[in-house]
């Protein structure tokens, strides 16, 4: 009778291990099983080109209002970061003042009326790619991100724009890649020397 439950008990952790078996079988190489992340600023632009057409659209003498109709009111939009004069003035403390637009160096020669604002807008995707049982082991992670980037520079005096300026990139196309010869055992020896001291 014992011999009887113990083979029904150890076929039953058999049928267990061969159902993991065919289950890794199955996943073996898929990529969907990867990680995937995104790093996104919340803006109403959703591309490199919008935001580049709506910055095209400001020009020396435009006002709170005309910023706000373009989407770039200082007050209400999303991760606009505004600048003092004093902050404004330490972004240009490395070129010689004669070298500054004049409109620019009246604005910081009056830093009561001056202040600027500096938008940083990205959309990143980070995915994980290539073989499944290789990441999942640290053996060979490989990780791919695209999207792209934007940042202006506006400066205010007495609140109408009397300088700008733009970066920026149009198409993020980047790919990192780590081996661990080692695998899951590469960074036990980091773990290990935590544990002795």
């Amino acid at each position: 009778m014992r011999t009887g439950i113990y083979g029904n008990v150890q076929s039953g952790r058999i049928g267990v291990v061969l159902v993991c078996l065919l289950l890794l079988t199955a996943l073996a190489g898929c990529s969907r099983l990867l990680p995937r992340s995104q790093e996104v600023t919340r803006s109403k632009w959703h591309s490199f080109e919008q935001i580049k057409a709506a910055y095209d659209q400001i020009v020396p003498g435009s006002s709170l209002a005309d910023l706000a109709a373009m989407g770039f009111d200082l007050e209400k939009t999303p991760n606009l970061q505004l600048l003092n004069a004093t902050e404004l003035a330490v972004l240009f403390q490395s070129t010689p003042p004669e070298a500054l637009p004049a409109e620019l160096q009246g604005c910081l020669n009056q830093p009561d009326a001056c202040r600027a604002c500096v938008y940083d807008l990205q959309r990143l995707h980070s995915r994980r790619v290539g073989n499944f049982w290789a990441d999942f082991f640290n053996f060979h992670r490989k990780t791919a991100v695209s999207g792209w980037r934007f940042k202006m520079l506006l400066v205010l005096h007495r609140d109408q724009v009397v300088y700008r300026l733009w970066s920026g990139t149009a198409a993020i196309a980047t790919c990192r890649e780590e081996r661990n010869p080692l695998g899951p055992l590469q960074s036990s020896g980091d773990r290990l020397l935590r544990l002795a001291y």
